[in-house]
C-alpha cells in the first residue's frame, strides 16, 4: 500500500517529464528572441537600404568625377605644353604666319635696330669730315636740320625690310627652330635652373630672345644697300609671348602640375567608372555620367572665355599691341579648346549610346523598330537567295559578344589616338554603330533558318507520300 502511494505521488512517467523540459526550453528561447533588438548588428541590412546607399555613393562618385574633369583637362593641357616639345612647337609655330603677330614682331625688331643707329652721330661725323674740306658755314649749319628726316627715312627703310623678313619662308623656319630650342630652355626655367632663350620674369612675362631674328634682319638690310647694319653689334631684344602673374605660380609648382596632369585625368575616369559600376542601373548611370562630363566641359569653355576677357583687360594700356596679345592667347589655348570639345562630344556620344541601349520605353521601341527593319531586310534578301547561312546562325548565338567586341575596338581607337578630336570621336561612334547594325543584319535567328529550310524538305515528303501504295 505504501509503495502504491509513493508511485502516485511522483512527478509522472519519464516521457511527460521530457515534454515539460522541452516546453520550458522553447519558452526560454522565445523569451530570448523577443528580448533581442529588431535589427541586431550582425543582421543583414534591408535590401532597400543597401540599394539607397549604393545609389547615393554612385551619385557622389559621378558628381565628384564631373567636377574634377575640367581641372583634369586643364592640368593635362598644361603638362603636355610644358613637357612636350612637339606640342609646344605645334602651338606657337602658326604665330609666325599670323599678320597681327608679324606686324608686332616687325615693329619690335625695328625698334631694337633703331636703338643702335644714332643718326645724329652719323651727321656729326659727316660734318666733321666736310669741315676738314672747308665746307661752307651755311652747309654745316644745315646738316643738323637733316637729323629728323634722315631718322624717319632710316626707320621707314628698316621697317619695310623687317616686314619683308617676317613674311619670308626663312623667318618661318627660324621661328620654328628658335621655339623648338627655346622650349628646352622653358622647361629649364620651370625647373628653376635658369635659361637664356626663354625667360619667365617675376612679373609673369614669358619672353623669347629675338637676337637670331634680328641677325636675319641685319643681313637683309645689308643686301639692300644699308651697309651700316652689317657693322651693328649683337642686339639683345625680347618678344613677350604671354604676360600673366599665373606663370610665376606655374614655375613655382612645376613638379605638382606635371604630376597632376599625368594622374588626374585617369582619376576622373576611375571615379566616373566606379560610379557607373556601383549604380543599380548601369546604363542610366552611364547616361548621367556622359551628360555630367559634357556639362563640365561647357563650364570649362565658359571659364576660358571669362579668363580671356580678364587677361586682355589686365593687359589694356600695358602692351603696345593688344590685338597681338589676343592672338597669342587664342593660339596658346588652341589645344585646350580642342581637348574640351573632344571630351564634351565624347560625353554626349557615351550618353546617347547608353540611352539607346537602356530600358526606357522610347529606347525599347526604337530598338524594336530597328529589329523589325533588319528582319524585313533579311527576309527580303533570303527570298532572293541571299543569306548569311550558318555563319549568320553562329553570329546570332554570339551577338552579345560581337557587340562587346565592337565597343571595345572603338574604345581602343580613342585611347590609342595621339591627338583625339571631336571628328575622330564622332567618326568612331558612327563606325561602331554601323558595325553593330551590320551584326544585327547578318545575325540569322535559328527560327528563321528552320523556316527557310522547311520548304526545301516539304516537296520531298509529299512525293514520298504519293508514291506510298498504302
Amino acid at each position: 500500500m505504501s509503495e502504491t502511494a509513493g508511485a502516485d505521488s511522483g512527478v509522472g512517467p519519464p516521457d511527460v517529464a521530457a515534454r515539460l523540459a522541452a516546453l520550458e526550453r522553447e519558452n526560454a528561447d522565445l523569451r530570448r528572441r523577443l528580448s533581442e533588438p529588431a535589427n541586431p548588428p550582425d543582421h543583414p541590412a534591408d535590401p532597400r537600404t543597401r540599394h539607397r546607399a549604393r545609389s547615393a555613393t554612385a551619385v557622389v562618385l559621378i558628381v565628384v568625377g564631373a567636377l574634377l574633369a575640367p581641372v583634369g583637362v586643364v592640368a593635362a593641357w598644361a603638362e603636355r605644353t610644358l613637357t612636350d616639345t612637339d606640342r609646344y612647337v605645334a602651338t606657337v609655330a602658326p604665330l609666325a604666319d599670323d599678320p597681327t603677330v608679324q606686324a608686332a614682331l616687325a615693329g619690335r625688331m625695328t625698334q631694337a635696330v633703331m636703338t643702335r643707329i644714332d643718326v645724329g652721330s652719323l651727321l656729326d661725323s659727316v660734318a666733321g669730315g666736310l669741315g676738314e674740306r672747308d665746307l661752307a658755314p651755311r652747309a654745316a649749319e644745315a646738316l643738323p636740320l637733316l637729323e629728323a628726316p634722315l631718322s624717319s627715312g632710316v626707320e621707314s627703310f628698316v621697317r619695310s625690310t623687317a616686314d619683308s623678313v617676317v613674311t619670308s619662308d626663312e623667318f618661318s623656319s627660324a621661328w620654328d627652330q628658335a621655339n623648338r630650342v627655346a622650349h628646352e630652355q622653358l622647361v629649364t626655367v620651370m625647373r628653376g635652373e635658369g635659361g637664356n632663350l626663354v625667360q619667365v620674369g617675376q612679373d609673369g612675362q614669358l619672353t623669347i630672345q629675338l637676337s637670331g631674328m634680328i641677325d636675319l634682319l641685319k643681313a637683309r638690310l645689308a643686301e639692300r644697300g644699308f651697309g651700316l647694319a652689317a657693322n651693328l653689334p649683337t642686339i639683345d631684344a625680347t618678344f613677350t609671348v604671354m604676360q600673366t602673374t599665373q606663370l610665376v605660380e606655374v614655375r613655382n609648382r612645376y613638379a605638382q602640375i606635371v604630376a597632376l596632369g599625368t594622374w588626374l585625368p585617369w582619376m576622373v575616369l576611375l571615379l566616373l567608372g566606379a560610379g557607373v559600376l556601383l549604380a543599380a542601373r548601369h546604363l542610366r548611370a552611364l547616361v548621367a555620367a556622359g551628360i555630367a562630363l559634357a556639362a563640365g566641359m561647357l563650364v570649362l569653355a565658359l571659364g576660358l572665355a571669362v579668363a580671356r576677357g580678364l587677361y586682355l583687360d589686365a593687359l589694356s594700356g600695358v602692351v603696345l599691341r593688344l590685338d597681338a596679345a589676343e592672338v597669342l592667347f587664342d593660339q596658346l589655348v588652341m589645344f585646350l579648346r580642342a581637348t574640351l570639345r573632344t571630351v564634351g562630344v565624347l560625353g554626349l556620344v557615351v550618353a546617347l549610346a547608353a540611352y539607346l541601349g537602356g530600358s526606357s520605353p522610347s529606347a525599347r521601341s526604337l530598338r524594336a523598330g530597328l529589329g523589325r527593319s533588319f528582319g524585313s531586310a533579311r527576309a527580303w534578301a533570303e527570298g532572293r537567295g541571299v543569306s548569311s547561312g550558318p555563319a549568320g546562325v553562329w553570329l546570332a548565338r554570339y551577338r552579345g559578344v560581337a557587340r562587346a567586341a565592337v565597343v571595345a575596338l572603338a574604345v581602343l581607337v580613342l585611347l590609342l589616338a595621339s591627338n583625339p578630336t571631336p571628328g575622330l570621336v564622332v567618326g568612331t561612334a558612327v563606325g561602331a554603330g554601323l558595325l553593330i547594325a551590320l551584326v544585327e543584319l547578318l545575325a540569322r535567328p535559328r527560327s528563321a533558318a528552320q523556316s527557310t529550310a522547311q520548304p526545301a524538305t516539304q516537296p520531298a515528303t509529299q512525293s514520298t507520300a504519293r508514291d506510298d501504295p498504302s
